[in-house]
């Protein structure tokens, strides 16, 4: 009997991007990677903090995301902060790139899991960068919120 499988088992999240970035609408993409890579990945060693997605020559590539090397794969290993080409439909891509080019929005990973079927996903966020005001009314907001759950629960 084979072994299960966890389904959508997250790997790693980037929590800057939406305080960042105003983000408009989330794509799932595949990602090309290595075997020492997923070997990483499963064992959780990763950061995407610092990564976006980059068009070059028509391909998208996420750039800057660190998998750590695995310290089993002993001559087979991958450099750690290597471009790596994600998986897309030509229409999505097509979309995506226009939106990037005519309206100045960014690419930006926001979580980088495992699906059900065992297989390395990245999510990412089609955003528009947040001025500095914009960053602080939103942290405003959320001081408040978190104000107004501690004042219902003190009440009631």
């Amino acid at each position: 009997m084979a072994p299960k499988r966890e389904s959508g088992k997250l790997v790693a999240e980037n929590r800057k991007a939406r305080f960042n970035y105003d983000i408009e609408e989330k794509i799932e993409a595949g990602i090309v990677l290595t075997g020492s890579e997923v070997k990483s990945l499963r064992a959780g060693k990763a950061t995407i903090a610092e990564s976006y997605a980059s068009n070059e020559g028509g391909e998208l590539y996420l750039i800057n995301s660190h998998i750590a090397e695995y310290s089993g794969a002993a001559r087979d290993g991958h450099a750690p902060t290597r471009r790596r080409k994600l998986l897309l439909h030509k229409r999505e891509m097509a979309r995506l790139l226009g939106a990037i080019q005519r309206q100045g929005m960014a690419l930006v990973p926001l979580r980088l899991y495992f699906n059900a079927r065992g297989i390395a996903k990245v999510e990412l966020g089609l955003g528009r960068g947040k001025k500095d005001y914009d960053k602080r009314e939103t942290e405003k907001k959320r001081d408040w919120e978190r104000q107004k759950g501690r004042l219902m629960r003190e009440k009631g």
